[in-house]
């Protein structure tokens, strides 16, 4: 599906009814906090000739309490409206007004679809929902 299409799609869409796949692999540090990785090179023939140059298979994006909190949420099964009544629920002090809740969550994951770490299930295709 091409980019117009997909723009279609989330146009016509109510942004709490969208959920939100994971397209990146990631790992949980120590403390809690997620760090996503996102591939160095993504064509073979650059993972081929220049990844052993460098150390690191990936780039490790950092994200914070709150990120984390998120992106360990998202499921594949669980609707970003759900989604923002289950974070109020679980971490009311770092949410707060609470009126702010799906304003800030909707915002995050637009961040983190604009830069492809996530999809939503609505615009993948058939075969891969």
């Amino acid at each position: 599906m091409n980019f117009f299409q997909r723009r279609k799609i989330l146009k016509k869409a109510n942004y709490l009814d969208l959920t939100p796949v994971r397209q990146m692999e990631y790992e949980k540090r120590d403390d809690g906090r997620v760090d996503i990785l996102m591939p160095r090179f993504k064509h073979p023939v650059l993972k081929k000739t220049l990844q052993p140059r460098w150390k690191q298979e990936y780039i490790q994006i950092h994200l914070d309490e709150l990120g984390s909190a998120i992106w360990l949420s998202i499921d594949g099964t669980l609707r970003v409206g759900n989604l923002c009544a289950h974070l109020q629920e679980t971490r009311p002090d770092k949410l707060q007004p609470p009126d702010e809740t799906v304003k800030r969550v909707t915002e995050f994951l637009s961040m983190l679809y604009q830069q492809r770490y996530i999809t939503f299930r609505e615009i993948l295709p058939e075969t891969n929902r």
